[in-house]
């Protein structure tokens, strides 16, 4: 066979809602009655896990005539070693790209949407049938590249996080975390339910849905409060909300990706005797990195893009500091 290199293209996969079934409940048979038992739609999981595989066929098919392929499956990521020349092909959702490009140091990604009609793809910029052309052209160094900027969280005993979307510094859990933050040359005491630290890709997500929750309560609630009465609902007319709230909320969250910046939010802090509520949102740069220090006996962890499996431990005693990686991502257009 004449492929146009010898290095390796490691093709990223991820299994589909009918595979994660399949592994909790052994068959199909017995998926496909829980399922239904609940009143879903058993035939939506199977022509997505039909459309998935035939994509992906057509991706190691389409591959193995460019390079070595070396498939795995992202639950693997964490413990895989990418070699520096190797080029990245991520086959699945948004999230799937994001969770790739955590573990890269440079590697080009290439974002493949298997199921344009189900996933809209804001990081899938490729089909399957692009991948005979737009390879051949990375592997050339022909292809545009946008840089992506990661966050990293470095403890005190030496262990580190990457991110790509976000950082999550709290509990283990739904219970109260208790940390000491220091930003710049302001501290407080914190007794909240965690930080989250956003880069420019991730402004879109949790860190879009934590302003517009706080812009949105802060708009209302004196008002509402004012008035003695609470959104909520009625049984005639539905939802109760202030008039016009959508106009007097044009907050926008997002950020350039390769911005040098990253921004903290802190979630729910709780003012006490002993804790405060006013360093709770902030910018982090080179110079102005973000510190914890932990004041938790346990549960207490670090985590990143939604990965809870794959976590550090921020018990007492534990120092995080929080900025800018030392690496980027690089995501082919």
């Amino acid at each position: 066979m004449n492929r146009l290199t010898d290095n390796k293209v490691v093709l990223v996969t991820r299994p589909t809602r009918l595979a994660e079934l399949v592994a909790r409940f052994n068959t199909v048979s017995q998926a496909r009655f829980y399922i239904e038992h609940q009143g879903a739609d058993f035939c939506d999981y199977q022509r997505e896990d039909e459309t998935y595989h035939l994509a992906l066929v057509e991706t190691q098919t389409t591959l193995a005539e460019l390079g070595r392929v070396q498939t795995i499956d992202r639950a693997f990521l964490p413990n895989f070693v990418f070699g520096p020349q190797d080029t990245v092909v991520a086959l699945g959702q948004d999230g799937l790209v994001a969770n790739t490009l955590k573990y890269l140091d440079g590697q080009p990604v290439v974002g493949v949407n298997p199921d344009p009609a189900r996933w809209d793809g804001k990081l899938l910029p490729f089909k399957v049938h692009d991948l005979s052309k737009i390879i051949p052209e990375v592997f050339a160094h022909g292809r545009q590249t946008k840089t992506v900027t990661m966050a990293k969280a470095t403890l005190n005993n030496g262990q580190a996080m990457y991110a790509v979307n976000d950082l999550f510094i709290g509990p283990r859990s739904h219970t109260s975390a208790r940390y000491v933050i220091r930003s710049g040359k302001s501290s407080e005491t914190h007794s909240s339910s965690g930080v989250i630290v956003s880069t420019g890709m991730g402004s879109t997500g949790w860190f879009k849905s934590l302003l517009t929750g706080a812009t949105a309560i802060s708009q209302t609630a004196p008002s509402v409060m004012a008035r003695r009465e609470f959104i909520g609902v009625t049984a005639t007319h539905g939802p109760v909300a202030p008039k016009n709230q959508a106009a007097r909320m044009p907050l926008r969250t997002d950020f350039a990706w390769d911005a040098d910046y990253l921004y903290f939010t802190v979630r729910e802090p709780f003012p006490t005797i002993r804790t405060g509520a006013s360093l709770v949102f902030g910018r982090v740069t080179s110079e102005s990195p973000l510190r914890l220090d932990s004041l938790m006996a346990e549960n207490g962890v670090i985590f990143s893009d939604g990965i809870e499996k794959d976590f550090l431990e921020f018990n007492s005693g534990t120092q995080a500091v929080i900025g800018l990686a030392e690496r980027t991502g690089m995501l082919v257009e």
